[in-house]
This record gives C-alpha cells, sequence and structure tokens, in this order.
C-alpha cells in the first residue's frame, strides 16, 4: 500500500516577466479560469476542485518558484519537515498557515539541489468541480530534470513518501496515489522544469487542444502519441516564456499489484518512441525550452 505523506500534487508557481500576457495565454487560450488576481500574481484553476492549479508572479525573469502538493494530514506536513531535514534537506518556512490565496496551513522545503517544494493541508476546494469538454481538470504530473536522479529520487522517497512506479532509460516514474505519476525525474545535465501536464478529460480533448493551440499559433512540439509508462495520451507545446505545458488524458490507475518496470520493459522498435508510433521525435524546440526553466527564489526577482 502506497504510505507517500502526500495525497495529491496540487499547482504549481511560475514566475513571469509580463504578467499580463502569461494570464492571458493561460486563461483565453490554454482555458484555465482566474481564481483570485493580486497586483503582482493571478491564481488560476481548473475544473476540478483544487483551488488553483497554477499561479502566476511577477518576475524579473522567467522561472519556477515552486511546486505543491497536498498532504493527507497535519501530522504529515510535521513529518514532511523533519524527513525533509533528515533526508538533506531545508525547511524554508516551518508549519504555518498559508498566507496566499487557497489558505491552509502548510511547509515549504528546499531539496539539495535547490527545488523548492511546498506542501498544504485544509486548503480551499471548489464545490463547483465538474469535468468540462477541452478544459483541464486538474495537474497530471510535473516533470524535473535532474543531475543525479538516484539522489533526488531518494529525496522524494524519503522526505515525502513518494514510490518508484517506473523506471525508464532516461526517467523515474513516482507515485503518490493512484495516478501511475504525479513526480517524474528525468536525466539530464541540469535541474530544471522539463515539463507541466494537465489532464484533460478524454482523447477527444487533447487532440481539441492540440488544434485549438495550433489555430492560436503555438504548434504541436511533440505528439500526438500515447506514452509507454502511465500509458497517457499527449500533446506537448511551449507556452508564454518558453515553458513546456502537456495536454494528457487517461493516466493509467494503479494499486498494489503493479509491478514496477525497468528500462528493459521500455523500449520501443525502431522509429518508434511511443506506444502508437505515429509522432514525430520531440522537437529541438521543445528539448531545448525542456531546460531553460530553472527555480529561482522569491528574493531573487
Amino acid at each position: 500500500m502506497n504510505t507517500s505523506f502526500i495525497e495529491s500534487l496540487r499547482s504549481v508557481a511560475l514566475f513571469t516577466p509580463d504578467l499580463v500576457k502569461a494570464t492571458r495565454f493561460y486563461t483565453e487560450v490554454w482555458r484555465l479560469d482566474v481564481v483570485e488576481a493580486r497586483d503582482d500574481a493571478v491564481y488560476l484553476r481548473a475544473t476540478g476542485d483544487a483551488h488553483h492549479v497554477l499561479s502566476l508572479h511577477r518576475g524579473a525573469q522567467a522561472g519556477l518558484r515552486d511546486v505543491t502538493f497536498r498532504a493527507r494530514s497535519e501530522d504529515a506536513l510535521r513529518h514532511i519537515a523533519q524527513a525533509a531535514v533528515d533526508a538533506g534537506g531545508t525547511v524554508l518556512r516551518a508549519f504555518a498557515p498559508v498566507d496566499e490565496p487557497g489558505g491552509g496551513v502548510g511547509v515549504t522545503v528546499r531539496d539539495p539541489d535547490g527545488r523548492v517544494l511546498r506542501v498544504v493541508h485544509g486548503d480551499a476546494r471548489h464545490t463547483d468541480a465538474r469535468e468540462e469538454t477541452d478544459h483541464p481538470i486538474r495537474l497530471a504530473h510535473v516533470v524535473l530534470n535532474s543531475r543525479d536522479v538516484p539522489s533526488s529520487q531518494a529525496f522524494f522517497e524519503r522526505a515525502l513518501g513518494c514510490q518508484l512506479s517506473d523506471r525508464t532509460r532516461i526517467m523515474a516514474f513516482m507515485n503518490v496515489n493512484r495516478d501511475h505519476h504525479s513526480i517524474a525525474l528525468g536525466d539530464a545535465d541540469n535541474n530544471a522544469l522539463n515539463h507541466i501536464a494537465f489532464l484533460m478529460p478524454d482523447i477527444d480533448s487533447v487532440m481539441r487542444g492540440g488544434g485549438r493551440m495550433r489555430d492560436a499559433g503555438y504548434a504541436i512540439e511533440w505528439g500526438p502519441g500515447r506514452h509507454g509508462p502511465g500509458n497517457n495520451a499527449f500533446n506537448y507545446f511551449i507556452g508564454p516564456d518558453g515553458v513546456v505545458i502537456e495536454y494528457t488524458a487517461e493516466v493509467e490507475q494503479i494499486d498494489d499489484s503493479y509491478r514496477v518496470g525497468s528500462p528493459s520493459d521500455w523500449v520501443w522498435p525502431p522509429g518508434r518512441i511511443d506506444r502508437w508510433g505515429i509522432s514525430a521525435p520531440p522537437s529541438a524546440s521543445l528539448k531545448q525550452a525542456q531546460r531553460s526553466i530553472h527555480f529561482i527564489q522569491e528574493n531573487q526577482t
């Protein structure tokens, strides 16, 4: 049984030098809705119950502020704070009320590689959660690059209780609930944000989203396709500020009977890069963008 102290992945916070432009994209094109706006930040919800899945913060340069998870309990928050230190991390903000939209209580930690991870509990939930065609429901997963995947994996396991679900030649997939993965760590020569995936109601919505993005001038940089680990359908794009974003659907649901896969389990025939075998490889622009957005601490903006 999964012993994670984490209930789910909740939201991602990004810095942007053009808050107005980024907000316009994520509302008018990506189809999120503003739930609260401040002079220097905008909070955007999907159609699910999370108060927000994305927050945009005015900054001097594009960057990743933090990734936020939802804890299973207040006791889990306290455990995470100590476990993060035991695993080589740092507590940036001890157990305390969250002083931004969504509320609740939380802790903020930094891992040994500088990634800022927030964990909250008792945050606000929307009562009108629903699925709506061609609109994101929630975050599906976040993929982070890592210079040392085994070390990063160990931190997520020890501090948050994440569990490995699959290991391919280039990526470690980790889960906290029944979703095949909520976090994945990609082998790289940097610790940048690889991409953020938003869950859509179905494959039709992933495809409609691809067409809508192309109409808005954003090319499909990889897809359509269906991944191996997670079995999810995908389309990838480069959004504002060079952030890689994905529409996905049909993420595999797993339980204790799922066998953790190894690289030898995920080898495609020549010419294939996914289950379907119809997509071209990721574009050169996508590969570059997947290494361009780094964690930035707030006092650096």
